[in-house]
């Protein structure tokens, strides 16, 4: 597994999408710490392109496969707990993952709950704005 860089304020994360029977439906799933429900996200990781980096997050942390879109559809910030202890202000880049695989065990299953929501409903469930506002705007794409 590549190394990370956690010394980096930024992280990128995937949107897992997919269309179903009622349209467009997001993959969100639930935090560790605080049960939110947030997107798969992670640190740079050394030798990995930032899409690349978010693809391998959500099979970690979602346990879904796809096809992941090489374009940052927008980015966010959130403040978060620093590797050193520390409250920091972090930017996470977002990228839209055609989910075609979902698996039934993945590395983070007993830690985290996914979901698949319609896209008003994951807009509204994500704490973060600007989050919010990503969703809401790429789906009208």
């Amino acid at each position: 597994m590549p190394k990370s860089d956690r010394s980096a304020d930024i992280q990128y994360g995937a949107l897992p999408y997919r269309v179903g029977p009622q349209g467009l439906e997001i993959l969100l799933i639930t935090s560790r710490g605080t049960g939110r429900w947030v997107i798969p996200k992670g640190w740079p990781m050394v030798g990995k392109k930032p899409h690349k980096v978010a693809e391998i997050e959500a099979r970690q942390e979602a346990g879904v496969k796809g096809t992941i879109g090489k374009q940052s559809i927008g980015a966010y910030s959130q403040m978060k707990e620093a590797p050193d202890g520390e409250e920091r202000l972090y930017t996470i880049e977002v990228y839209p993952l055609k989910v075609m695989e979902e698996s039934a065990e993945w590395r983070e299953k007993d830690e985290r709950e996914r979901t698949w929501f319609s896209l008003r409903e994951a807009a509204g469930l994500v704490s973060e704005g600007a989050l919010a506002q990503i969703i809401e705007e790429w789906g009208q794409i």
